[in-house]
């Protein structure tokens, strides 16, 4: 089973930044894709970014411009550096990877930003 663990959430104030990690538990799985969502409180889920392999990063309208994605096919790990935060960005922010016949998230990990 493969796990996904994300670090680097925290409080911020707007204008700050922050930077997400994800690592996956192990090597030998190739993932198609691997993207970041977020979902703040009584939303639903929604994708921020996402990379599929040997493709370019899309970003959501939300943060385009003010995130970069990247990712390291080789090591199995993803992040995500977010700039300008604003409070509406806050959220619990979790990782994503996909196989051909899998989807794995990782637990999450909190940014609050506050006005």
């Amino acid at each position: 089973q493969v796990q996904l663990v994300e670090s680097g959430g925290g409080l911020v104030q707007a204008g700050g930044s922050l930077n997400l990690s994800c690592v996956a538990s192990t090597t030998d799985t190739s993932f198609t894709v691997m993207g970041w969502y977020r979902q703040a409180p009584g939303k639903r889920r929604e994708v921020v970014a996402s990379k599929m392999t040997g493709s370019w990063v899309r970003y959501s309208d939300a943060v385009e411009g003010r995130f970069t994605m990247s990712r390291d096919e080789s090591r199995n790990t993803a992040y995500l550096l977010m700039n300008n935060l604003q409070p509406e960005d806050s959220g619990v922010y979790s990782c994503n990877a996909q196989t051909s016949l899998y989807s794995y998230w990782g637990q999450g990990t909190q940014v609050t930003v506050s006005s």
